[in-house]
């Protein structure tokens, strides 16, 4: 049986007991990974992916890849030259299961290139449980002419979150955050 998945912008034919070389996964060596983005297994074509289906794989190395030399020329012109030289981060793997269904029970870490997004989904929840309590009885600042989104987080960190504590703020001893008096005099209006 042979399936088609989608990994790093590429996609792979493979079977069991294959051997791969993939764009780097966040993932270490003997650590077990499944790939859920299938496009095909054996016969059957999903589409834009087959429901259930993974290939699930074990992580040989971290490799990098050949020397690749890219170099520019203009020609005529003595000083215009450039040669650099990469080598790919690529991560080799060991096929070892092709799943036709169930794939959501199997309890197998996804495979997650190493600089996505989905990498740090723990980073999330906390940025979301921060922004949650300042909203639940705080104003919006950036309603003040001069306090961006970049102000309005400073302030938030020094405990300012409404527009009356912005108006009874000392512009002089006040030392988290470099508050305006222009800024005070808005809040003194907003806050009525």
């Amino acid at each position: 049986m042979f399936a088609v998945l989608k990994t790093g912008g590429k996609q792979y034919k493979v079977q069991s007991g294959d051997v791969l070389r993939v764009e780097k996964l966040a993932a270490d060596a003997g650590e077990k990974i499944q790939f859920n983005e299938i496009l095909m297994v054996g016969s059957t074509i999903g589409a834009p992916v087959v429901e259930g289906a993974a290939v699930q794989a074990e992580v040989i190395d971290q490799i990098k890849g050949e020397k690749l030399i890219h170099y520019v020329k203009r020609r005529r012109k003595h000083s215009s030259q450039r040669k650099k030289g990469h080598r790919q981060q690529l991560t080799l793997l060991r096929i070892t299961d092709i799943l036709e269904s169930g794939a959501d029970a199997t309890g197998v870490k996804a495979a997650v290139g190493a600089g996505s997004v989905a990498a740090a989904p723990a980073a999330a929840p906390k940025a979301a449980a921060a922004a949650a309590p300042a909203a639940a009885g705080a104003d919006d600042l950036t309603a003040i002419t001069g306090v961006g989104p970049a102000a309005a987080k400073k302030l938030a960190d020094a405990g300012i979150t409404t527009f009356a504590q912005l108006a009874a703020v000392d512009v002089d001893t006040f030392d988290a955050v470099k508050v305006k008096a222009e800024w005070v005099a808005q809040a003194k209006d907003l806050a009525q």
